[in-house]
């Protein structure tokens, strides 16, 4: 056996995609050398000289001319896949969560196990803009939970949409978005104060990501240092619910009602 705490196993499967290759080959069965030469299409040198690291580590046993994979190989095999699979999911996932951290959202790390995300790459800005307003319009009839740090024509046409189809609106937002909404929205700040199904109310604390809930859906948006939408997370996991109900709760007890913030002002 080698190593002394399991780095140098791991640095020594990682540091060649064919052992990998190898390796995996063996977990489905048991292989002969020049069998795996020719499915991995390795020289037969580097075959031996990899089945040789693998029988020094007691990953694989030689029995009848073939080579079997051993239990704690399957063990070493299916961790590194789980691995692969967690750094793939970091890199898909990785501007949402760092986003969203930056601001100390907290977000429970099982949103990335079921969430579906939509990214706003450099050649499509609007993406995660236009799935929100899909999702928004699709809310039609429901009781919609929101938070948001801005205020943008079409999340402002969706919102509309849907409450005239039957769905009630409870928003929180912050002053900044109330100062943009009196300036450039005076139609939807009026809806906003006299329809009985919309509420508005208005946090004294600053908001930095952006959430809605209706059903059993919940939406997490992430938005980048200049403030705009950048990916937005759909999931239905009950955890993830849990925290969007509890992050709402949060900032509608820090928050006032529209119409009190602009009497006083």
């Amino acid at each position: 056996m080698t190593g002394d705490d399991g780095h140098d196993g791991a640095a020594y499967l990682a540091g060649s995609p064919v052992r990998v290759e190898i390796l995996r080959a063996l977990r489905c069965e048991p292989r002969r050398p020049a069998d795996l030469t020719t499915a991995i299409d390795a020289t037969r040198t580097t075959v031996q000289r990899i089945l040789a690291g693998f029988r020094e580590r007691d990953w694989v046993v030689k029995r009848e001319a073939a080579y079997h994979v051993t239990p704690t190989g399957r063990r070493v095999h299916d961790a590194y896949e789980e691995l692969l699979d967690e750094v793939e999911r970091a890199e898909r996932f990785g501007q949402f969560a760092a986003d969203l951290e930056r601001v100390g959202a907290d977000v429970p790390p099982k949103a990335l196990d079921t969430g579906d995300l939509t990214v706003a790459p450099d050649r499509n800005p609007l993406a995660a803009v236009d799935r929100i307003t899909e999702l928004l319009r699709e809310g039609r009839g429901s009781e919609i939970r929101a938070v948001s740090p801005v205020v943008i024509q079409q999340f402002n046409d969706a919102a509309t949409e849907a409450l005239d189809a039957g769905a009630e609106i409870t928003l929180v937002v912050d002053r900044d978005v109330v100062e943009t909404s009196i300036d450039s929205f005076e139609s939807a700040t009026n809806r906003a104060l006299d329809d009985d199904a919309a509420t508005v109310y208005v946090s004294s604390s600053r908001i930095e990501y952006g959430l809605f809930r209706y059903d059993g859906l919940t939406c997490v948006t992430a938005y980048d240092r200049r403030n705009n939408p950048r990916c937005v997370l759909e999931s239905q996991d009950q955890a993830v619910s849990e925290w969007a109900d509890d992050r709402f709760d949060s900032f509608l007890n820090d928050a006032r009602p529209l119409s009190t913030v602009l009497e006083d002002a």
